[in-house]
């Protein structure tokens, strides 16, 4: 399973249930990542590259304040479902610090 370096200094937590999902433990509070919350965060890296450590920091953040958290590509189609769980979406780490993700997805207005 590839290392998520962004977390490799916290306690990796290993959940036999969900082997492709990576779990972490920060300040005795857990939290799951999925691979494609983790390609948004790579995404995130690589367009505000300057920020990127504040992004980090609200994981943390979040996770503290939530206790435990799962980090997702999409709350309405989660990978794992936990009860007591929080899922949380990139958007819901980097709009609050005022990092918006750019939807470059959206459709031509140019007609044929």
């Amino acid at each position: 399973m590839k290392t998520y370096e962004e977390f490799c200094n916290l306690k990796r937590i290993d959940n036999d249930e969900i082997p492709y999902i990576q779990g972490f433990e920060y300040k005795g509070n857990v939290f799951y990542v999925e691979p494609t919350f983790h390609t948004q965060l790579l995404g995130m890296k690589q367009h505000h590259h300057d920020k990127f450590s504040l992004i980090i920091s609200n994981i943390l953040s979040l996770v503290e304040k939530n206790k435990k958290v799962v980090l997702v590509g999409d709350f309405e189609n989660p990978y794992i479902e936990m009860d007591g769980f929080v899922y949380l979406e990139i958007t819901d780490v980097t709009d609050p610090l005022l990092i918006f993700v750019e939807d470059k997805s959206r459709g031509s207005d140019y007609g044929d």
